[in-house]
């Protein structure tokens, strides 16, 4: 009999045996289709490379002005840090934390972990307390939002083309290169090799010895926890509900603990929120003529009147459909498993999967306030602020990005797994 190395799907728990894969090849799982591993050829050194270079990138991003505007011989420029600090000054503190988490600290968070564990390999040696900082990468990266701040960035250059003359800055070339830069060493990171690497090549997985020895068809029911950090399989001693990772020294659970009760939660206070974050004003807006306040669908009615319907559209979607069906889908999902529905899980967990990808890009609109009032600050001619709804609505891209970390999509293939048996 040969030994086998075991994988399990972290959407719906399926043991499965790895495979060996051609160059740039993609395992997915044979139930629910979610992705399982990628073959990476020189996947350590090419991610250290993106990221020596984003972090480069990063510290020119925030040392220029991203965009300046001028009028009437006035310039004003701002940096992204400068941005946040406007919001922090005009009481709007939540919001200010907020930008500043998801576009300075979570990159820079995932861009100085990446590199604290990839130079050390580099030259041969060990990084000290890597599970820290594998599982401060792990945390950083769904909170690290730089692709959707450009697409801000975008939104609000074509807000203030119609105020004033724009002077694009240093740091928006910076940020854009930074976006594709991240996004290089994410997709360029293996944290199979990663481990392989920092064991010295030691086993990564559970081992079975031939398909006998498989009780149950999933890892919960052969008694086998699986790491959402780093996908590492163990067995916990006896009468245990939660442990810590071998490997990374994350907890572990064979489910996520009260998985249905803290997803609803997040869903109701979203919900409660999504009314006045659409019905208040997103931004107060003061000049000679007057004032205006101006709500997020106004917003998307302004650039569609304007002639930028393109990022009409694109707002309209992020800002007012996403959330909306986020939460829909949220429901349906977790109203379905909780009263342990047997209707096409498959198609479910592909709804949830897409729920986890657009979530973060509910973000937009947050960005194209903080740019345009950090930047129409000429006194007496005109100034923005934003408005309470900016709070409620970041409340909700928050609320249902952790609801959607809360569901455990392998909730749904246990009522089948149960029928099944």
């Amino acid at each position: 009999m040969t030994t086998a190395r075991l994988i399990a799907c972290h959407e719906c728990d399926l043991l499965q045996r790895e495979s060996p894969l051609p160059r740039n090849g993609v395992l997915r799982c044979c139930r629910c289709r979610a992705e399982l591993y990628r073959s990476h050829p020189d996947s350590l050194d090419r991610a250290l490379s993106f990221t020596l270079t984003s972090i480069v990138l990063f510290s020119i991003a925030n040392a220029y002005p991203i965009v300046g505007l001028a009028v009437n011989g006035d310039l004003v420029q701002t940096t992204l840090f400068g941005a946040v600090r406007v919001l922090y000054q005009d009481g709007i503190w939540p919001l200010a934390g907020l930008v500043f988490i998801t576009t300075m600290l979570m990159p820079a968070l995932q861009a100085a972990s990446m590199a604290y564990l990839l130079v050390p390999l580099r030259l041969g040696r060990v990084p000290y307390r890597a599970d820290l900082v594998f599982r401060l990468l792990h945390l950083a990266q769904p909170w690290g939002m730089t692709e959707v701040l450009i697409l801000g960035l975008l939104v609000a250059l074509v807000k203030l083309a119609h105020i004033a003359s724009v002077v694009p800055g240093v740091a928006l070339w910076s940020f854009g290169a930074l976006m594709i830069l991240l996004a290089a060493a994410s997709a360029a990171f293996d944290p199979h090799e990663l481990w392989m690497r920092i064991n010295s090549g030691q086993r990564a997985s559970f081992d079975v010895v031939g398909a006998s020895a498989l009780p149950a068809a999933t890892a919960a029911g052969c008694g086998l926890m699986v790491c959402h950090s780093c996908g590492f399989i163990s067995k916990p001693v006896a009468h245990a509900h939660d442990a810590r990772c071998p490997r990374c020294s994350a907890w572990l659970h064979f489910r996520k603990p009260d998985s249905i009760a803290r997803t609803w939660a997040f869903l109701i206070a979203a919900i409660v929120l999504y009314i006045p974050a659409n019905v208040l004003p997103v931004m107060n807006t003061s000049s000679l003529f007057g004032s205006e306040k101006d709500t997020i669908l106004s917003g998307v009615v302004y650039l569609w009147t304007s002639g930028s319907w393109p990022l009409a559209i694109v707002v309209f979607i992020a800002s007012i459909a996403v959330p909306m069906l986020k939460i829909i889908a949220l429901v349906y999902l977790t109203a379905s498993t909780q009263f342990r529905s047997k209707w096409l899980p498959a198609q479910r967990t592909r709804i949830y999967r897409l729920v986890e990808l657009v979530g973060r890009w509910s973000m937009l609109d947050i960005y194209v306030i903080t740019m345009l009032v950090a930047l129409v600050q000429f006194n007496a001619l005109a100034t923005i602020q934003a408005g309470p709804a900016a709070i409620a609505f970041g409340s909700v891209v928050v609320l249902t990005m952790f609801a959607a970390m809360s569901f455990d999509p392998r909730l749904i293939w246990d009522v089948a797994e149960k029928n099944d048996g």
